[in-house]
């Protein structure tokens, strides 16, 4: 390679480096780049925490309170945060298990799990256990008189609470609500306004009174 074309390869290289400098200053770029990278960690977060859980569902938030053994009280998770079991609002950790070693007993003893029922995944106490051929549980809800009707085979078998977080959940739960998913979307097009849009134009107006002031400083010389 000759001198000449190796200086200009270097004149290249260097004329990339400096408009990505130039890029990486923007305001806006930098905004984008951060937004990526929060949402690259969370997914990161989410993936590592179903690897390490050894479940497709490594959390949940408690939506129904049929766990709850608090009388005469809605289990909102905020009064009787720490009664017993889990209440609405509650974040719950869940492990996945080989079916063999989930322990069923009645209250409090046998093994809380997670499952599949139709779309739904619930969470109940496993409180009886059959082994013929395949592993199926009798299932109970904590605050319910009776056990569920229908046994649940080891295949619908989400995994084993292991954690309860109080009141975490409530920020799910919230999410998934449809006024919390339209207060949302209003907060981030309130956000999107003020860190671009005023900005912008407050910057077109100082730029127009800029020239203004140009135009009327000329016209006196």
């Amino acid at each position: 390679m000759s001198t000449r074309a190796h200086q200009q390869k270097k004149e290249g290289i260097k004329l990339t480096l400096d408009t990505v400098r130039k890029a990486l200053k923007n305001e806006y770029i930098q905004t984008a780049i951060t937004i990526v990278l929060i949402v690259v960690i969370v997914l990161g977060f989410w993936y590592g925490l179903q690897l390490v859980s050894n479940t497709q569902y490594p959390a949940l938030a408690v939506a129904s309170g049929s766990m709850c053994t608090v009388q005469h009280m809605y289990c909102d998770g905020w009064s009787h945060p720490f009664e017993p079991t889990l209440h609405v609002g509650d974040l719950i950790i869940i492990q996945g298990i080989n079916p063999e070693e989930i322990y069923a007993a009645e209250e409090p003893y046998g093994d809380i799990i997670v499952f599949h029922r139709g779309s739904e995944l619930v969470v109940h106490r496993a409180i009886a256990k059959r082994e013929q051929g395949t592993i199926t549980f009798q299932t109970k809800g904590d605050g319910n008189d009776k056990p569920d009707g229908n046994w649940v085979s080891e295949d619908k078998v989400v995994g084993k609470v292991v954690l309860r977080i109080p009141w975490l959940g409530s920020v799910a739960l919230f999410m998934h609500n449809s006024s919390g998913i339209s207060i949302i979307i209003i907060l981030l097009v309130v956000l999107v306004i003020v860190e671009f849009a005023i900005p912008a134009l407050l910057g077109e107006k100082s730029e127009v009174k800029q020239e203004e002031i140009s135009e009327k400083s000329s016209i006196r010389h």
